[in-house]
């Protein structure tokens, strides 16, 4: 219990932070393996305990007032020194130690996660992997479930923020032109927009980072780029990149076509961030600072390490 003018219990605490990462009782009741009247009937005890208006109708849904969200920051803040004081137990144990939940972007994982898991093997950091792709907007809800986000944004946007969210920037990382081996362009070490405006585009889904750099092009450019697939698996793209369907965007350190001739694009900003995205203060608990600090080695190694030579053939 938390001491004060009232009592607040600690686990009725989870269950109101659970509410405000997922949004409805029903998905807070299958998060934690409850009911939803027994959800509903724990928020009515906490709204109780707190002597305020916790949640109000909205429509045939409850939302949080704002004291609800006030109290949802303390709550995050109370549940962190908690997890605190169980890995401060844990360091006087030994080594930091426990499963630490990772979401990954799918290129970014494929990238870091083959340092970052053999590096972990055997400290007694288990890390729980999933990949998750959506634009850096959604990140927030995936602290529902994980304790750090590996996202990815333009270099130009602001990374994801918020009273409950702690944002770092691991790596930054060149956006290229890719095009097939018999492209007028093929070859050349660098290439403006203005080469550019007649092709057709093989990019993502909007909101991810490449196709933010595609429009840039056509701010430059005054052109509307002609996309003719949209497709968020990078190897498919570098398919039919190389089959002749049209040029792609591509990060720079996840090109593995040896077939294809990759470009540095000039006369635009082209990259993007990696940011690994957490609860404010998770890094206290010795677990996750490990595995921070294990990207961080990962992401050192990645960007020091040459790209391995993509030419026309």
């Amino acid at each position: 219990m938390v001491s004060g003018s009232s009592s607040l219990s600690v686990e009725r605490l989870r269950i109101l932070r659970e509410f405000a990462d997922r949004g409805t009782i029903g998905a807070v009741a299958d998060a934690m393996s409850m009911t939803p009247s027994a959800v509903s009937q724990q928020l009515k005890v906490l709204t109780r305990e707190a002597g305020v208006t916790l949640l109000e109708p909205s429509g045939r849904r409850v939302r949080l007032t704002d004291a609800g969200h006030a109290l949802v920051v303390r709550a995050d803040e109370v549940l962190a020194a908690l997890d605190r004081a169980v890995a401060e137990m844990a360091h006087y144990r030994g080594s930091p130690r426990g499963q630490v939940r990772v979401a990954v972007f799918p290129s970014g994982g494929a990238l870091l996660l083959p340092h970052v898991l053999p590096a972990m093997a055997g400290s007694g950091v288990e890390i729980v992997a999933g990949d998750e792709d959506v634009p850096p907007h959604e990140t927030p809800r995936l602290l529902a479930d994980y304790d750090i986000v590996l996202t990815h944004r333009d270099e130009r946007a602001a990374p994801v923020s918020g009273p409950r969210i702690a944002s770092r920037v691991l790596m930054r990382e060149p956006i290229d032109v890719l095009v097939p081996p018999d492209h007028p362009l093929a070859g050349k070490p660098a290439v403006t927009p203005a080469e550019l405006a007649a092709e057709a585009w093989l990019s993502v889904r909007g909101g991810f980072p490449v196709d933010d750099v595609l429009r840039s092009i056509a701010t430059v450019t005054g052109v509307e780029p002609r996309i003719v697939q949209r497709l968020n698996d990078f190897r498919m793209i570098e398919t039919l990149v190389a089959a002749g369907y049209g040029v792609a965007l591509m990060p720079r350190y996840v090109v593995t076509h040896p077939g294809l001739s990759q470009l540095r694009l000039i006369g635009v900003r082209a990259a993007r961030l990696y940011d690994l995205v957490t609860r404010p203060r998770a890094e206290t608990r010795p677990a996750i600072a490990a595995v921070l600090d294990s990207f961080a080695a990962a992401a050192r190694r990645v960007t020091a390490e040459p790209p391995p030579a993509v030419t026309a053939q």
